[in-house]
């Protein structure tokens, strides 16, 4: 099984400090170029903008959701839209403009499936490299801790470990047992037809 290469730190320390440098020089160059009362009006605007074009899409990404469940529709786009329209909308939120831009690039509908793309490419390179995702965990008896998912085949079940006897058996098949689920007294009230 192939590793999903994990991001250096060199770049997160990139992303945690020198956007938010770049931030500041950009800030300070568009408060001399237009003076500091306008630079911070324009952040202002540029935060309501964004907050009405996150709604207003964020709506429309959810009627599609909504609509392609209704069709029994797998609706992989709409889901990928809303993960973008809500990393826009967080990045909206942080103050400057490089990052405003970058929000508002993916929360327009038409900048949107560049992000979208780029999206799927990753998502579809981590699961197809087997690499798990942080905190995910399967839960019911299945891998619920760091390194790999459990194997299959005989004695790598769940119920083959120290839950044995929970969750669903490996092997073939003991008899059937046919009866009757009879409440008990304080199971509540039983159908009398």
């Amino acid at each position: 099984m192939t590793r999903v290469r994990r991001v250096p730190g060199w770049l997160l320390a990139l992303l945690f400090f020198g956007i938010p440098l770049l931030e500041i020089i950009v800030l300070i160059q568009v408060g001399q170029a237009i003076g500091p009362w306008w630079t911070i009006l324009l952040l202002v605007a540029d935060s309501i903008f964004g907050a009405w074009l996150m709604r207003r899409e964020g709506s429309r990404a959810f009627q599609a959701l909504s609509d392609a469940l209704r069709n029994g529709r797998m609706p992989a786009r709409e889901l990928a839209d809303g993960m973008l329209i809500l990393a826009g909308g967080l990045l909206m939120l942080a103050p400057g403009f490089i990052t405003d831009v970058f929000g508002i690039l993916l929360i327009l509908p038409f900048t949107r499936p560049i992000g979208r793309r780029v999206l799927t490419r990753v998502v579809s390179a981590r699961l197809l490299a087997g690499g798990d995702w942080p905190g995910a965990s399967y839960g019911a008896g299945f891998w619920t801790g760091p390194g790999e998912p459990p194997r299959h085949g005989p004695g790598h079940g769940p119920g083959n470990g120290p839950g044995k006897g929970k969750g669903p058996r490996s092997g073939p098949p003991g008899p059937v047992i046919e009866g009757e689920v009879v409440d008990g007294p304080d199971d509540g009230p039983r159908n009398q037809d």
